[in-house]
């Protein structure tokens, strides 16, 4: 599992440009079951993502195609998480993202 920060290198006039493109983006790979969750950092300087998997060289390949990489708004920090505890609502859907927890 892996937790995608996004962050603008380029004013927010330039990312809300291609935000339409992006929320694509998003859409394809939450239908897709990689992305769990995502949303906006406070303050508004990116955002992050929440990815199912264990296979990082296929992540970097995966954001590589956002369109706020290829338009040159955005860089991303990747960083791969173990959960090891969760609330009783969470742990369906991380059990659908190949998470099992102890307990």
């Amino acid at each position: 599992m892996f937790l995608l920060i996004v962050n603008y290198i380029a004013p927010i006039e330039e990312v809300e440009r291609l935000m339409p493109d992006h929320f694509a983006y998003l859409a394809d790979h939450f239908a897709d079951g990689t992305f769990l969750v995502s949303g906006r950092q406070k303050p508004r300087t990116g955002g992050f993502i929440v990815a199912a998997g264990d296979d990082r060289a296929a992540v970097e390949r995966l954001i590589a195609t956002d369109p706020f990489v290829t338009g040159g708004v955005a860089t991303y920090t990747v960083l791969e998480i173990e959960p090891t505890r969760a609330a009783p609502a969470w742990r369906p859907v991380l059990r659908a993202a190949g998470v099992e927890l102890p307990g």
